[in-house]
């Protein structure tokens, strides 16, 4: 089976414009600078950071005590809501990416995803009654999740209008508001809440992971994904990484996100990094000219001299080690 990759779920002559029009939603964002507000950090709390990088004119530091790294000063929720409803971004990654990378990216990503909660929940012993998915952007992990026919109820937040709409056409059960606003009775909670590359774009995700545990049966898990700020990727990279955008507020690690869930009450259960991605992301910002690995020998070796023979090998080293960028948590609500 041929190794999931870069190019094929951000197609290299589909993303030229889609760097066009996230030029215009930076432009939209930093109109609204003199909104920006500074915030402590967004693990632990402390109030006291160094400087990072400035990118795209956002400012970005790290927390001297977690070292968790996050955008300082931020836009507000209200600043949020009106950037996500009118994003070209957004909108041509639903009705132009998504559409034309969906078969991989449902083999690749979302087969494999749904295959782990279920693991998962198995593992766990959660039962497997009802499942909210928050932020569930082109509907492909409800609708693979559907197709199983394991949970018996299986709803998708989604406040981006678009994008709800898409969910709907999938024929799935929406909420189009925040996790925040929505309110249950104690009957309709949910056994297994999960949160797929949503956390790192909130202005307050200690109140996200409050919302989520409102809306969790005791004895419930909360599963998410997200960024690691301290994966290969993201700090080889550094400031030229994609990862590193404008949408994205939070950069977790994976100690200082298990904190964040274990003051707000949870239990974390395990932290992983399955991502398989971080060596052919920078081999490919090498390739381009972007990334200099003339002072890194044992890079240009792995990533391009001997990348048939040890880049593979080296990625599953990154997996292996909780080195990679992309982060899992898991989490009960005891």
């Amino acid at each position: 089976m041929a190794k999931l990759t870069e190019e094929a779920i951000r197609p290299s002559e589909l993303m030229t414009k889609q760097k066009v029009v996230a030029l215009a939603d930076i432009g939209r964002m930093l109109s609204k600078y003199e909104a920006f507000v500074a915030v402590s950090c967004p693990a632990c709390g402390l109030n006291e950071a160094t400087f990072k990088f400035v990118k795209n004119g956002i400012r970005y530091v790290d927390c001297v005590n977690c070292e968790t790294f996050f955008v300082n000063p931020r836009p507000t929720p209200e600043v949020l809501a009106w950037f996500y409803q009118g994003s070209p971004n957004y909108a041509y990654w639903n009705n132009v990416i998504f559409p034309a990378s969906e078969e991989v990216r449902r083999d690749k990503i979302f087969v494999p995803r749904v295959d782990r909660l279920l693991e998962l929940c198995n593992k766990y012993k959660i039962e497997k009654k009802s499942l909210l998915e928050i932020g569930a952007g082109f509907g492909t992990f409800c609708a693979e999740l559907k197709s199983r026919n394991v949970f018996s109820r299986i709803v998708a937040v989604e406040p981006t209008p678009d994008l709800a709409e898409t969910c709907r056409g999938r024929g799935l059960e929406v909420i189009e508001k925040p996790v925040e606003q929505i309110q249950l009775d104690s009957k309709d909670l949910f056994d297994v809440i999960a949160s797929f590359e949503v956390i790192e774009h909130l202005f307050a995700p200690a109140d996200f992971i409050g919302a989520a545990i409102n809306l969790l049966k005791p004895g419930g898990i909360l599963m998410m994904t997200c960024p690691n700020g301290k994966g290969f990727d993201v700090e080889t990279l550094g400031v030229i990484s994609d990862t590193v955008d404008h949408e994205h507020l939070n950069y977790f690690n994976q100690e200082s996100l298990a904190k964040l869930l274990n003051d707000k009450g949870l239990k974390v259960l395990e932290c992983f990094t399955p991502g398989v991605l971080d060596a052919d992301l920078v081999r490919n910002k090498a390739l381009s000219g972007l990334f200099d690995l003339s002072g890194t020998p044992f890079l240009q070796r792995v990533l391009i001299d001997e990348w048939d023979r040890l880049g593979s090998v080296f990625q599953a080293f990154l997996v292996k080690q909780g080195l990679s960028s992309n982060m899992w948590i898991v989490a009960r609500k005891v």
